[in-house]
């Protein structure tokens, strides 16, 4: 492909082969249509139905159940790693590190996947304004409102960033692999410490999915009309 790995294929170029173009296809619908469709199920429900509302409380009774002093203090570090200590930091030292390298392309996805996410949390949980659970009192309180889940859609964030920069080279799965255990942890850990429904949780993953496939897609995938101007 000519200009590297990264340029977008010209308008009047080569189609791109069957595998690509299944696999860009493949992230259009399960990165950015599914997640779009599960998150809007869910915040569609989220004030109204019963059965949800049970659900997730069962979920988090069954965690409060199994709560110990070692879960307590493993599950606090992971929800930490999750944002203030591990997620934030890890944002700006590869947006650092892509800008640096003079990756200007990877780096501008980089920071408008971490910026633009972080700014639609913020405007879902005011635009929904779930409150918080309040089943019991949690080790680790918080005061904002509860969908979709901060934490969970900015390591989602974070995770996808990470695998769509590395899945062309031979780190690819390692990334993946520690990527999705770190997602699935600091989704668990809010769900212990009773700070987050499970559909909030959910919601945080599917937005962050969302959000970055689509970033993805458009700065790299995107055909450029000029250029069939300047090709003719």
């Amino acid at each position: 492909m000519r200009g590297g790995r990264d340029e977008p294929i010209p308008v009047n170029g080569p189609a791109l082969p069957p595998r690509r173009r299944l696999g860009l296809l493949l992230l259009l619908f399960l990165g950015v249509l599914a997640p779009l469709w599960l998150f809007a199920e869910l915040a569609d429900e989220i004030h109204e139905l019963e059965e949800m509302a049970r659900l997730d409380e069962a979920v988090l009774r069954w965690f409060n159940g199994v709560a110990g002093p070692h879960l307590d203090a493993f599950f606090l570090a992971v929800s930490r790693a999750g944002y203030e200590y591990g997620v934030i930091p890890a944002d700006v030292l590869l947006s650092l590190a892509l800008l640096l390298r003079r990756k200007w392309r990877e780096a501008g996805f980089a920071v408008a996947s971490f910026a633009g996410s972080a700014l639609l949390n913020m405007a879902a949980k005011h635009g929904f304004a779930r409150p918080r659970p309040a089943l019991w009192e949690s080790i680790a309180p918080e005061s904002t409102f509860s969908f979709p889940s901060g934490h969970a859609m900015g390591s989602m964030t974070l995770a996808a960033v990470a695998v769509l920069l590395a899945w062309r080279t031979r780190w690819r799965w390692p990334v993946a692999l520690a990527a999705v255990a770190f997602v699935l942890l600091v989704g668990l850990s809010r769900l212990y410490l009773g700070v987050h429904y499970p559909s909030d949780v959910v919601a945080g993953w599917a937005a962050g999915l969302a959000w970055v496939a689509g970033a993805y897609l458009v700065l790299f995938r995107a055909r450029r009309p000029w250029r069939r101007r300047l090709a003719g």
